[in-house]
């Protein structure tokens, strides 16, 4: 079973303070370095590739192949974290991902760095991320008990937002002191994520189910199926997911079209981190104000009249005003995610369920990108706003007039 530090208090025990659970912080330094560095290289990898070789599309190749090995390997990832040792499984996906930078940097200093290596490079990041994104989710739960889950949730939302906000920029900076720099940071932000994974030692072991069988790597989605309260969130989740990506796009040649420099379009686009920050400090107060099904929809539905939003006058600063306002919100979806699935699912069962979750998550953002790049080829961005906004709606209307998120509440 999974332990958490207690103090003892007027002869009973109380977990300690969240701040000082050393294991937790540990773990959270170390999966904050490993994020900031996976940001840093999805800049510094296209930036480098396209200097290479001049091609957009070998360039692009990059985040495709990592995003297809994150799917590909998605369920078996969390069929591995049901069946083997979770920690280990975190510490070969750190380590694998440490060797993986470590090499590009070598080749780079060499002169020898090739398209097959920054590609390959892509497959095996992707790939980490499918094994060591369940286990780490899982690792928390047992290093912090469930009275400060909320809390230990929201502060990783600090770190999601926090690497994405100062990754991109960072790598940009880095590439100027040479190619091989945003590279050797990333083996460093590795190698500490590494070095926290070794420290910090939890119970790996998923609890036996009954009878002792595993089961199959699709139970996941078989038990996100069966339930209309998970289908509904999965849903809305999805739909949000499938269009926020999509509108990013039209955004971006809208604000060109109005005379917006590339340097203010990516400051524009930092609004969804900034956002994000924000956010992730209003999680208690929003999960307070509402409960989960009635947060869910009422975040959706305040997306819809964003969307129209960088219609309006102002350029760059109005798209940023307005990509920070929708995700104000998003940060509390996430935590109500693993408050409403994760933490009723056994424990034999629950890296195959945040495994198909992330995948149904996942699936929407190359769904919407694709939709909206074919979209613009047929109508102007103004156009494809409101077109969003519109089936945005639509989609959540089943949800609304639904009873299962409506009465929604918060698990004791």
């Amino acid at each position: 079973m999974a332990t958490v530090e207690l103090t003892e208090v007027a002869g009973t025990q109380r977990p300690v303070p969240l701040r000082r659970n050393w294991r937790f912080q540990l773990l959270w330094g170390g999966a904050a370095s490993a994020m900031l560095g996976t940001c840093v290289a999805d800049t510094a990898y296209p930036l480098v590739l396209l200097a290479m070789t001049g091609s957009p599309a070998v360039a692009g190749a990059f985040g495709a192949v990592q995003f297809a090995a994150s799917l590909v390997f998605g369920v078996h990832g969390g069929a591995v974290a049901d069946r083997r040792d979770r920690r280990r499984i975190l510490i070969a996906a750190d380590a694998a991902r440490f060797l993986t930078a470590a090499s590009v940097v070598t080749a780079l200093l060499l002169h020898r760095l090739t398209v097959v290596h920054t590609l390959l490079a892509a497959a095996v990041i992707g790939a980490t991320m499918a094994y060591g994104g369940p286990v780490r989710m899982i690792a928390v739960r047992a290093v912090v008990p469930p009275e400060q889950m909320r809390q230990a949730l929201a502060q990783e939302e600090l770190r999601v937002s926090g690497a994405s906000l100062i990754g991109p920029p960072l790598a940009g900076f880095l590439l100027g002191f040479g190619r091989a720099v945003p590279f050797l940071g990333t083996a460093l932000a590795s190698l500490l994520s590494l070095c926290a994974a070794v420290a910090v030692r939890f119970d790996g072991k998923a609890e036996p189910a009954e009878g002792g069988s595993h089961g199959g790597a699709l139970d996941g989605f078989r038990h996100l199926m069966g339930s209309p309260l998970l289908r509904s969130t999965l849903a809305v989740t999805f739909a949000l997911n499938l269009v926020g990506s999509a509108m990013l796009l039209p955004v971006m040649v809208l604000l060109r079209d109005g005379g917006s420099s590339t340097a203010s379009i990516g400051l524009a686009l930092s609004g969804e981190a900034v956002g994000g920050l924000l956010g992730a400090l209003l999680v208690g107060r929003l999960h307070r104000l509402l409960g989960p099904g009635k947060l869910l929809l009422a975040v959706a539905w305040v997306c819809v009249p964003l969307f129209l939003v960088p219609l309006l006058p102002g350029g760059p600063v109005t798209v940023f005003v307005a990509l920070a306002a929708m995700m104000l919100g998003i940060p509390s979806l996430r935590v109500m995610v693993d408050v409403l699935i994760f933490q009723r699912v056994p424990d034999e069962l629950r890296g195959r369920v945040v495994a198909a979750t992330m995948t149904v998550f996942m699936l929407g953002v190359p769904v919407g990108m694709l939709g909206s790049g074919l979209l613009l080829d047929h109508v102007p961005p103004a156009a494809a706003l409101g077109l969003f906004a519109a089936l945005l709606a639509a989609g959540l209307l089943p949800a609304t007039l639904g009873r299962s998120l409506r009465r929604t509440e918060w698990p004791a």
